[in-house]
């Protein structure tokens, strides 16, 4: 895989690539939003118990809780990109930014259920702004190495946010700032996004509107209706027994996803264009990412659980098990953006065999004492380093500037369906296993191995270098 940029027509030289003091602090700016948005999917499962107890919460609303921010952040994503498209990226970024942050303090102020779940589905509305920005604004501002290792930092970053949500999230309400107890997970942000906001446009270069197009309000309408259909069921299908609904709005989705395509094809503004898919990178990449990402979020969450569940440890604990994870996820992330200069599209391949390595080894480790999981955590997040962090740049190092943002919007679409259908899949493993909590956990590593297995197949078809 190369790593040096295809020429955007139409953009002239001087407008390449910002200075390389600018270039660090727009990239550490982007990524601060990129990291609070991926925190906040995870940090709330640790958070759960207490929120029970101080707003007396139902289970049902507490499912809400998690299920608004994903729900709203995997239907919006495809029209936040062409937002950016057509509004202009770094305007579109400082609007989610801001949206996310008021949302945030919403959260940490919540008085009851309702009102929580209320700000979670704006902070998932708002994200869904900014996350395709941030793959759109690199793709189009960084060129040759600093664009490799911008979309290196950018997976680093994700990685992290995931990785770590559980750590900071115990060890945030373990220290009950000021007394906010879990309400510190929310009001975190604000400081943050503040500070964000402000630097905003002193270091984020502007870019040029696409000019001359519009929105596609049908499309936009389709689409949305479409991945609502899709990712609802994904969701709540499994706790809820998969009831009639579940599958009838299954069915739905496909219909609506189908119309949705061939309104892309007679539309003069489509939201996405299909010629973004006739670039085999795109398409292929897009594929991949949705199967690799089926082995992410289950794979965290059914790990949380077995850690709390059946081994008794509370979340700060579970949470510090994690650094292992992170710490293989930071060692290889840094090593990507070389790996993929040598190997092109097998780094990926390579990526999702060391996973599953880790997985082979974490079956053996299971029934051992706790820190025997160390060695099997730390190839997995060595392997999942290895595949996200050149991922962003492969699939849409070909996209024109024009195209950008929504070309990241899909592809930050992929994943987040590919986070609730790995759920879901692997969660009928999980809890149709027999026996105790480690058995379950054990049941659904092969799921994931085999979603790795598939990621290293599907890489073969990526252009080689």
């Amino acid at each position: 895989m190369s790593h040096t940029a295809t020429p955007v027509a139409g953009r002239h030289p001087r407008e390449a690539a910002p200075p390389p003091a600018a270039s660090v602090g727009a990239l550490l700016v982007l990524l601060t939003g990129i990291f609070i948005t991926t925190l906040d999917f995870f940090i709330v499962n640790v958070a759960i118990p207490d929120i029970q107890a101080d707003l007396g919460a139902g289970a049902t609303a507490i499912q809400w809780v998690v299920a608004g921010f994903g729900l709203a952040l995997g239907s919006g994503l495809i029209t936040g990109g062409r937002l950016g498209d057509l509004a202009g990226r770094r305007r579109m970024y400082a609007l989610g930014l801001a949206v996310f942050t008021a949302a945030s303090l919403a959260c940490g102020l919540a008085p009851s259920p309702g009102t929580l779940i209320a700000a979670r589905v704006v902070q998932g509305i708002a994200a869904a702004l900014l996350m395709p920005q941030v793959l759109g604004i690199i793709n189009g501002v960084y060129t040759g190495e600093a664009r490799a290792r911008a979309f290196t930092a950018y997976g680093l970053a994700m990685g992290l946010g995931g990785v770590f949500g559980q750590l900071i999230g115990g060890v945030l309400i373990q220290a009950d700032l000021f007394g906010t107890g879990w309400r510190s997970i929310f009001l975190i942000n604000v400081p943050v996004g503040l500070v964000t906001l402000a630097l905003i446009r002193r270091t984020v270069p502007s870019q040029p509107r696409s000019a001359g197009t519009r929105l596609d309000v049908p499309g936009t309408i389709l689409v949305t209706l479409g991945l609502v259909a899709l990712v609802l069921p994904l969701i709540e299908g499994r706790r809820l027994g998969w009831p009639a609904w579940t599958w009838a709005s299954l069915a739905a989705s496909v219909v609506l996803l189908a119309a949705f395509a061939l309104s892309q094809r007679r539309s003069s503004a489509p939201l996405v264009a299909p010629a973004l898919f006739r670039e085999p990178a795109f398409r292929v990449g897009s594929g991949l990412a949705l199967v690799y990402t089926l082995a992410m979020a289950s794979f965290f969450l059914y790990l949380a659980l077995y850690l709390q569940q059946g081994r008794g440890l509370s979340a700060l604990e579970s949470g510090l098990l994690f650094v292992a994870l992170g710490a293989g996820y930071f060692a290889a992330s840094t090593r990507a953006t070389a790996v993929a200069a040598r190997l092109g599209r097998q780094a990926l391949a390579l990526g999702a065999a060391v996973q599953a390595a880790g997985c082979l080894l974490l079956l053996a480790e299971t029934g051992q004492a706790i820190g025997w999981l160390i060695p099997g955590l730390a190839l997995v997040g060595a392997g999942m380093g290895f595949v996200l962090a050149p991922l962003s740049e492969l699939v849409l190092s070909g996209v024109t500037d024009r195209h950008a943002a929504s070309a990241a919007g899909v592809l930050s679409t992929a994943q987040q369906v590919g986070n609730a259908l790995g759920v879901a899949l692997v969660g009928i493993v999980f809890y149709g296993a027999l026996g105790e909590v480690e058995d379950a956990f054990q049941a659904s590593l092969f799921p994931v191995m085999a979603f790795c297995g598939v990621t290293a197949a599907l890489a073969q078809f990526l252009p080689k270098r």
